[in-house]
């Protein structure tokens, strides 16, 4: 198999830092329209009938197939449907070898489908946005699960995408405690061109938009794991080398942009002045395991809590 565009270190360290990376319009317009040829028509809004079971009928009939928990993503999908075929991609390939190595294993997948208002009123539902969770509030690893989430047309503001926080991903919370927070600081709404692609940190915090359009909004997700190493699976021909700590705090010239360092001390809208510290304690964490390299620092975050006697 030839090879693939492998993610650079400053990518990987956006996906340290901010829990995602976006390629707009990257899925090919053939691929998008069997991808929703193959999901289906959603049945037509009926009074008295519950939202629920318009969903489960639109499930039942499509053509994406059930996938058992642990499949080698490889085989996951028929070879020429839509979802092989976007697996399939060159970018998609690397992202995913770059983040989880080149055995991946299926999790899940999941048809998301937000639908008009009219489908609310015809079945006596209320038509309300997602609340904000994190997928997995019971995963304490530093590894971490892969999620890829396809929008196969393009997505409006008023049909309700995807929201969710840059940031978040290191911050454990509990999901019902986490519900009663909306519209934080820095949150991105997802609207976009068809054949987008958003690559996720497991636990980043998201939710879904309500639709307040006159079409229905689709966007696929798949959820997979590593089978093997994890770490150093990038393109590390720009990996910075080991050096010098930079001068912190009396500066008399900005941090150089798109590097690994400046990269993963850029906060996000949210943070406060202490506590947004912690992120980049995280952030140095997970990329000295991703890049097997237990001394490595940025602005001397983590030697000043490694200095001195224990």
């Amino acid at each position: 198999m030839t090879a693939v565009p492998l993610l650079n270190s400053v990518q990987m360290a956006s996906f340290v830092a901010r829990g995602f990376l976006r390629f707009d319009g990257v899925v090919p317009e053939d691929i998008n329209r069997q991808f929703m040829a193959e999901a289906g028509e959603i049945p037509q809004a009926r009074d008295g009938v519950r939202l629920r079971k318009v969903y489960g009928e639109a499930l039942a009939a499509n053509d994406i197939p059930e996938v058992a928990a642990g499949t080698p993503l490889a085989e996951a999908y028929a070879p020429g449907s839509a979802l092989a075929r976007l697996l399939a991609l060159p970018l998609v390939r690397g992202a995913v070898e770059s983040l989880m190595g080149d055995r991946p294993v299926f999790d899940h997948h999941f048809l998301h489908v937000t639908f008009p208002p009219a489908y609310h009123a015809a079945g006596g539902g209320e038509n309300v946005s997602q609340h904000t969770h994190q997928d997995s509030t019971i995963d304490p690893r530093t590894a971490f699960d892969l999620q890829i989430m396809y929008y196969p047309h393009a997505v409006t503001r008023e049909m309700g995408g995807t929201r969710f926080v840059p940031g978040t991903h290191l911050r454990k919370v509990s999901e019902v405690a986490l519900g009663r927070y909306q519209n934080i600081r820095g949150q991105q709404h997802m609207v976009c061109e068809a054949g987008t692609l958003l690559f996720l940190h497991h636990g980043i915090w998201h939710g879904g938009g309500v639709n307040l359009s006159d079409r229905t909004r689709y966007m696929f997700k798949i959820r997979m794991h590593a089978s093997g190493p994890q770490t150093r699976r990038w393109d590390l021909s720009d990996l910075p080398p080991p050096g010098p700590q930079r001068a912190i705090y009396y500066r008399k010239s900005p941090p150089e942009p798109n590097t690994v360092a400046t990269v993963l001390t850029t906060p996000e809208p949210w943070f406060e002045q202490d506590t947004g510290r912690l992120e980049y304690v995280n952030r140095i964490r997970l990329w000295r395991w991703l890049a097997e390299d237990p001394a490595f620092d940025v602005d001397y975050w983590m030697t000043r809590l490694e200095s001195g006697t224990p």
